[in-house]
């Protein structure tokens, strides 16, 4: 990697990671080359989460719909889009080595230009400016409808593109490995003043989408082969606040939910972003008595200490969310609880780590996503007094991955014997430890309804006939590990 750069953004040890570390990797596009065969061929990297997954595949099929050929294969691009992500150091660092990769390729001739957009650029567009001059256009959130006439005028896309009407224009160009699997986002921004968060800096506050406009999106996503729509935002629960300061009548999360399930054939909507203060029995109730709504949350706790919690200025507390895990469990038996925490955050005391470790232990979270303290420029967090170092961010971060790797083994353990419905992501050429009994037969890996895509566990599925992406069956679990389940198919839909 090159040292340019790096008085913004100082290098930091590579964290230890858990079982998710969806927010600094890549995502590239898993599609042969879509688009007009005389287009201009333009390369789309993604970094970063979900959120900004969705955010390229809008830009895709906007690309598409201006006479563009989009791929993934970057080496023969004439243009390079890299969609960046400005959350944490190392993803800002992973997006520096994309954008230079590009332009090593651009020096060689084997592209025309780099275009760098999204989250860092919105950040820190002035000094990537000046730090990297043979990046032709850099664009920030707030300046993404610039990306066609600014492309045009530089000549990289036709003046007039008319062969595909607006009306049958996609609005998204899936791009995942898993197309059967997709996420709506909601909303945009966050209302919320965490201390050790940015995001509402770049990405502004909490706007809802308008409830028609996202079921007409679920709609063409699930035309398109979409059948589990995970609902995203920054928080969730917050969806249709804001509407509703201007309209009293304005419809909240549960209205959304309500309408996605009554106008759209969307087989799962799984829920993520959470916050345990914006719950509501609502939609808990909606979650028990509603088949398609899963009964999976991803519920972001951050910490597990009370003072520390108040430092982040996070909106709950041990109290509030022991009541909520309570009477969301009572409503829903089978219900699968996911968080993420951060550790190491600037004070931490080890009273204030292993009251978090105590927690998790009292709570029993199936799934648990832990992070280091990352410090953020420009948020409180980053000039409060006693910060960690880097060396005990890390010992705590083992430490408290030992104890959730006992408590989702024994969950995973209470499966086995039991049935549930699954959807299957892969098959495999290669049947790795059924060899023996797949007899040629198709291996897999399919989800249960209680593991989301990339940041959860997998079920390994044995032989079976008829075996395909895309697919809905339902698995006996046979066996569990510390994060994986083994299963073999009863039946299919």
């Amino acid at each position: 990697m090159s040292t340019r750069f790096l008085p913004v953004f100082p290098l930091a040890p590579d964290p230890i990671r858990s079982d998710v570390a969806r927010d600094v990797e890549a995502v590239r596009l898993s599609i042969d080359p879509i688009g007009p065969a005389d287009g201009p061929q333009v390369g789309l990297v993604t970094l970063g989460c979900d959120k900004n997954t969705v955010d390229s595949e809008k830009m895709l099929a906007t690309l598409v719909g201006h006479g563009a050929r989009v791929s993934s294969d970057i080496s023969r691009a004439d243009v390079v889009v890299v969609n960046t992500c400005g959350f944490i150091e190392s993803a800002k660092e992973q997006s520096i080595e994309t954008i230079l990769e590009a332009c090593r390729l651009k020096k060689e001739g084997r592209v025309r230009a780099v275009v760098a957009v999204g989250c860092m650029v919105q950040r820190y567009k002035k000094e990537l400016s000046a730090e990297m001059p043979e990046v032709d256009l850099f664009l920030g959130l707030s300046e993404m409808a610039s990306l066609i006439p600014e492309l045009r005028r530089r000549g990289f896309l036709p003046e007039v593109w008319e062969n595909v009407p607006t009306m049958e224009r996609p609005l998204r160009i899936l791009s995942t490995e898993t197309p059967h699997t997709s996420f709506l986002k909601i909303s945009e921004g966050c209302d919320h003043t965490c201390s050790f968060c940015a995001i509402p800096s770049f990405r502004g506050l909490h706007r809802s989408a308008p409830l028609p406009d996202l079921v007409s999106e679920a709609q063409a996503l699930v035309r398109q082969g979409v059948k589990e729509l995970n609902i995203i935002s920054q928080d969730t629960t917050w969806y249709g606040r804001d509407l509703r300061r201007k309209d009293r009548s304005a419809p909240l999360l549960p209205d959304l939910l309500r309408a996605l399930i009554a106008d759209t054939d969307v087989a799962w909507l799984r829920l993520f972003y959470m916050y345990p203060s914006g719950i509501t029995r609502e939609t808990v109730d909606l979650m028990a008595r509603e088949k398609v709504l899963l009964p999976y949350l991803d519920m972001p706790l951050q910490h597990g200490s009370d003072r520390i919690l108040k430092a982040m200025r996070r909106p709950e507390r041990q109290e509030l969310i022991r009541e909520r895990v309570s009477w969301i469990r009572e409503a829903v038996p089978d219900l699968t609880l996911r968080t993420t925490v951060i550790v190491g955050f600037p004070g931490e005391s080890e009273d204030d780590f292993h009251d978090m470790l105590d927690f998790l232990e009292e709570l029993r979270f199936d799934r648990v996503g832990a992070f280091t303290y990352s410090v953020e420029d420009g948020t409180p967090a980053a000039d409060m007094p006693d910060q960690i170092p880097d060396s005990l961010k890390r010992e705590r971060l083992e430490e408290l991955m030992d104890v959730q790797r006992i408590i989702s083994s024994e969950r995973n353990e209470a499966l086995i014997g039991r049935r549930f419905p699954a959807l299957v992501d892969e098959v495999l050429n290669d049947p790795g430890p059924f060899e023996a009994a797949a007899g040629g037969r198709p291996v897999g890996v399919a989800r249960t309804v209680g593991q989301a895509l990339d940041v959860d566990g997998v079920t390994h599925v044995h032989p079976y006939d008829g075996l395909a992406p895309g697919q809905f069956v339902t698995l006996e679990i046979d066996d569990a590990e510390e994060y994986d389940l083994i299963a073999h198919v009863v039946g299919s839909e």
